[in-house]
Parts: structure tokens; sequence; C-alpha cells
């Protein structure tokens, strides 16, 4: 008979028994975790990849944003049930750790860590990109190492350093997007002067070939191409464990995830295929918030959608840094990761797990210019499906947890999932038809994004299996002795 694993007490983490606190500082105030919170759910997905999703769906693209931000409040609302019981900067891992054993916190904490390395050359060459166009003196790797020094440099120096980086970077992002939201709404309902009024207007969600122009099947693939854009929603759980009061902090981003996908994702989306046909050829050529803003007659759209990506690019790099850093932590914490992971300087910052992110990210980088079409592009495919591991791997560590904290401390479920278990199961159930039907899209690389993620995933698991079938042996042999 296999022991129940039991919740630690509070002040101390899972993966240090015995041992209080966890070395980390509270150095985030509230209004840094409410902001982060809040950008975490804005990425520069959001602002770059959406075009794509309208020429594949149309108007219909709102039922896929609708469909993919559904599974992420249900998920995110698992995931809270579980951080306000115990906040945690391993977040997700560790209670995967707790819930479904070691094996399990060990091969989502690393594939998760290896998602955001990735991600930091993508946005780090990303925003070079920008800033290349406009100043052109500095070539493109040279503003991806200015951008990394930067933005590590801010982690090193405190988790408050970089909790006010975010505030300010997310904050620039929420203020843009609800300008763009107020004015372009104003436009809509024809109250803005000076919009082209055969263009704007409620008539393009069903003229242009109707709501669904290519058919009920292209909400399906929408989900495909939307759903990684709403990845970092769970960076706020990771970040309430060095928060000033983390069961408020944790409570609360779960409380309003609704609000803020609903408002920032299906808001905007609404605007941008109101103001303008789907079918528009502005929206393929500038993008969808550029087209948008163009129609809106403001001067110098492109730039202004220029300097919102490169902050969104930005904050998704400081945030991407400091995720991984934390993963990493509590890899370290767990024995998962090298001990030197674990260990922070006096200013509660574990220096050697960020170094060690920016090392890879650096190598991914390199990599990108090296060979963009091949190292690369596996690097991107093979981490690209690590958010529906995630959160199907969130689904059953809460299945399990929720007995456990019932059993043992039933007055930490200060937040609790919906229509447990049923609406869990459907979530999970939801996850694996989307995993399914990517194997079917060969033409935007669902099919080569699953099956090398799943080639990754099962490396990283048999490194697990192995790990404790060792440890499993030495902890037999010491018994003998």
């Amino acid at each position: 008979m296999t022991s129940q694993p039991t919740l630690p007490k509070a002040g101390h983490d899972p993966g240090t028994p015995g041992e209080p606190g966890n070395g980390l500082q509270a150095g985030l105030k509230n209004r840094h975790l409410s902001m982060i919170a809040i950008g975490g759910v804005i990425g520069a997905g959001l602002f770059v990849g959406s075009s794509s999703g309208i020429a594949t769906a149309g108007p219909g693209i709102l039922l896929s944003y609708a469909l993919v931000g559904t599974l992420v409040v249900l998920v995110m609302r698992m995931l809270g049930e579980m951080s306000a019981a115990n906040p945690t900067s391993g977040s997700f891992s560790a209670h995967a750790d707790r819930a479904l054993g070691p094996w399990a916190g060990f091969s989502i904490g690393w594939l998760y860590w290896f998602f955001w390395v990735v991600v930091l050359a993508v946005e780090a060459t990303a925003g070079a990109k920008i800033l290349e166009g406009w100043i052109p003196a500095v070539p493109q790797w040279g503003w991806a190492l200015i951008v990394m020094v930067v933005l590590t440099a801010t982690n090193l120096v405190s988790v408050g350093s970089y909790g006010e980086f975010e505030f300010w970077f997310a904050g620039i992002k929420v203020v843009a997007i609800g300008a763009f939201i107020v004015v372009g709404g104003l436009a809509v309902f024809g109250v803005l002067p000076g919009v082209d009024s055969d263009k704007a207007g409620l008539g393009n969600l069903t003229e242009h070939g109707g709501f669904l122009p290519n058919g009920p099947g292209a909400i399906l693939t929408g989900v495909l191409l939307v759903v990684f854009s709403f990845m970092g929603s769970e960076i706020a759980t990771l970040a309430a464990g060095e928060s000033e009061d983390p069961q408020r902090a944790v409570t609360k981003s779960t409380n309003s995830i609704i609000w803020r996908i609903g408002v920032f994702y299906l808001g905007s989306i609404f605007v941008v295929v109101t103001l303008l046909p789907w079918d528009d050829k502005s929206i393929a050529d500038k993008g969808s918030y550029v087209a948008a803003l163009d129609s809106l007659g403001i001067a110098h759209a492109g730039q202004i959608m220029n300097f919102i990506v490169l902050t969104s690019v930005l904050s998704c790099l400081n945030s991407g840094l400091y995720t991984a850093s934390r993963m990493a932590f509590s890899l370290g914490e767990r024995g998962d990761a090298p001990k030197a992971f674990a260990r922070v300087n006096s200013r509660g910052v574990p220096m050697a797990a960020i170094l060690a992110s920016v090392v890879f990210g650096f190598v991914a980088v390199f990599f990108n210019y090296l060979s963009p079409d091949k190292i690369f592009l596996f690097l991107v495919n093979s981490s690209g499906a690590v958010a529906l591991f995630v959160w199907l791997v969130i689904c059953f560590s809460q299945l399990r947890m929720r007995k456990i904290i019932q059993a043992e401390a039933p007055e930490k479920l200060v937040v609790r999932m919906w229509l447990y278990p049923y609406l869990t199961w459907a979530t999970a159930a939801l996850i694996v038809f989307v995993l399914g039907y990517m194997l079917t899209d060969t033409e935007h690389d669902g099919r080569d994004t699953v099956l090398l993620s799943l080639l990754v995933a099962a490396a990283v698991l048999v490194i697990a299996v192995v790990k404790e079938k060792v440890k499993g042996d030495r902890g037999r042999a010491v018994t003998k002795v």
C-alpha cells in the first residue's frame, strides 16, 4: 500500500521538509502581483499571431478564443485551488510531485523550464528585429544580446526589481489594449467621427461569407493557432510564493481570470473583426491590430504597434526568465536539479538558477542564427505542446490533491474548482481532444509540434523513471547495510 502524500505545514516548502522557508524573499508587492496576473494573459502572440487565426476562421475566431479562454479559466481554477492551499515557487510542478509522484513533478518541471528558455530565444529575436528597424547601426544579434543582458541584470538584482519592471511593462500593455478596445468600440458603433462606415460595423460578423466562412471545422483549427498565446496565465501562482500574502494573491488572480481573458482577448479580437471585414487584405499584409489602427485613421499605426509589441516582448522575456529560474529553483529544492539551483544570495535571488536559464536561452538564440530552419525549428516545435501537457498534469494533480486537502486541512480550500470532479475530467478530455486534433493538422505544423513535444516529454519521463529507480536502489542498499 502506498502512503498518501501530505500537505506541508505553513511556512514550509514541500521540497525541503523540516526546513523553515525556502530561501526566497517576499519582495513582490500586491500591486506587482496584480499586474503580473493581468499581464500574464496578454502575450506578444495576441498582437502578432491573431491575423493567421482570423484568416483561417473568419469572425468565428471569436469562438476559438472563447473555447481556449474557457479552458484556461478552468485550468487556472484548479491550479488556484492547489496554490491557495499551498503557495510555492514550484507551483504545478510541486503539486504534481506530491499528488502524482516525483516522476510527474520532475517531468513537467523540466518540460516547463525547457519551454520558457526556448521562449527567451524567440522573444529576444522578435524584440531585436524591432529594435534593429529603429536603430540599424546595431546588428540584430547585438540587440538580442543587449536585451537579454539588461533583463538578466534586472532579475539578478532582486525579485522586487523584476516585479517593478513587470509592473510597468504589463501596465503599458494593459493601457494600450484598453485604449484600443474603447476607441475601436466607439468606431464600431458609429460614435467616432472620421471612420469608414462602409467597413466598420457589426455587419462584418455575418457578411463576407457569414460568421463561419470556412465552415465549423475552422473553429478547431483556430484553436490550434491561438492556444499558445494564452501560455503565461500560471505565472502569478509561481510568483505568489514571493509575495506579501501568497494565499490572497493566488485567490485574487484566480477569481479575476474570467474578466481578464474576456476583456483583453475576446474584447480586442471582437473590435478587430468588427472594424474590418475578416478577409480585408490589410489584415494579412500589416497584421490584425496594425490594420485596425490604420482603419481608425491613427497616424504611424505601425510604429505604435511595434512599440506595444516590443513592450510585450520585453514583458515576456522578463517573466520568462523569472519563471524558468523559479522552476529550476524548485527542482533544485526537491533534488531534481543541481543543488546549486536552490541556493539564494543575501537578497533571496537564486543566481545559479537564473544564470543557467539565461545560458540555455543564449544557446537557443545562437541556434536561431546558426540553423533557424533545423535546430531552432526543432527547439520551437518540440516545446510547442508543453502548454497543453502542463494543463493536463494540473487536471490530474487537482483530482488527487482535492482529496488530500479535504482530509488534512479542509480550511485551506479557500478556492474550489467548480463541479468537482466532473468539470475537471471534462477539461482533461478537452485537452486530450485538442492534442489529438493537432495530430491531424499538417498545414500549420500541429502534427510536428505534438510529435516532437511527445518525443522530448518521453525522453524526460525516461530520465525521471531511471532517476527514481536509482534512488530507490540506493535506498534499499543503505537499508541493507
